[in-house]
């Protein structure tokens, strides 16, 4: 049985070109959409969906490729560019009868709401970004022996056939270690949540490879045609994230500020898995954003 937000309801809903998405639905007022990073599903958002649902419409997907939601073939390089995704957020709000909405996305969940707010400005009413640079940036700002922390990055940018095998041969170990050493707070993640995850992400290793894979490639390709053209993040954003910037040697708030102008940069003391770590604060972050 699939975990799930407690007291939401958990659907399947359409996204873009006939995929289905499984999504918790909760509360009433207002819609946020919330996108969960990797190696998760939506139901870390738990503690914040829940805080949120006094007044709100919360709803939490599983991305395409992870989680319960469908898990298409990558026939092409568009299947898991980011671009698409986004297309599913969208189209999955207006089926729940929300043309506009707020979204809030962690880590792979952040590329895609970041792109759905280039991609889709009339929908997106305000945008929450939790540690993540853009796709271009994040390949700009790894060099040298700091890329390291990125190593998975570079692996699954490889073409099909090696990685997935990697993966699929110690899919336990190789998305353990990053629930282990991306978290500052282990107890934040309880047995069952973390075991949860593991199952989920071991039976999508190609769709997850997959939509690394696009990081690599059309996702760079989308966010340099909006470089180049001058496009800017329309709405208000709040980003918050681990001092990245320290770590590995760049700006991140004037990272952030070139591609939105009405920012809101917040640093945490939280580690990656910052939602479950310190809800209250991301609560409150999402709170304040949604008050602009």
């Amino acid at each position: 049985m699939t975990l799930t937000v407690p007291g939401f309801d958990h659907i399947r809903l359409p996204g873009a070109g006939g995929v289905e998405l499984a999504a918790a639905v909760g509360g009433s007022g207002s819609p946020v959409v919330l996108l969960h990073g990797f190696p998760q599903t939506h139901l870390m958002w738990r503690h914040v969906a829940e805080r949120l649902a006094d007044g709100h419409t919360v709803i939490c997907p599983d991305l395409r490729g992870y989680g319960a939601s469908d898990k298409p073939t990558a026939t092409d390089t568009d299947v898991y560019a980011k671009r698409t995704m986004a297309a599913d957020v969208v189209t999955l709000a207006a089926a729940l009868g929300h043309e506009r909405f707020a979204l809030v996305g962690h880590d792979r969940g952040a590329l895609v709401a970041f792109r759905a707010g280039l991609d889709h400005p009339e929908s997106i009413t305000h945008l929450g970004i939790l540690d993540i640079v853009p796709t271009l940036d994040m390949w700009n700002v790894l060099h040298g022996a700091s890329a390291a922390v990125g190593y998975h990055l570079f692996l699954m940018a490889q073409p099909p056939g090696l990685p997935e095998a990697m993966i699929a041969n110690s899919a336990d170990v190789f998305f353990g270690s990053f629930l282990d050493t991306w978290a500052k707070d282990p107890t934040a993640m309880p047995e069952d949540v973390r075991a949860e995850y593991l199952r989920a992400s071991a039976a999508a290793v190609t769709s997850i490879v997959a939509d690394f894979r696009a990081s690599a490639g059309i996702d760079v390709t989308h966010d340099r045609a909006d470089l180049d053209a001058g496009s800017q993040l329309a709405m208000p954003v709040t980003v918050v994230q681990q001092d990245w910037g320290a770590q590995l040697g760049y700006d991140a708030a004037a990272v952030w500020k070139a591609w939105a102008p009405d920012l809101d940069h917040r640093l945490t003391r939280a580690g990656h898995f910052m939602a479950e770590e310190a809800p209250g604060e991301i609560a409150e972050a999402i709170q304040d954003l949604l008050a602009r």
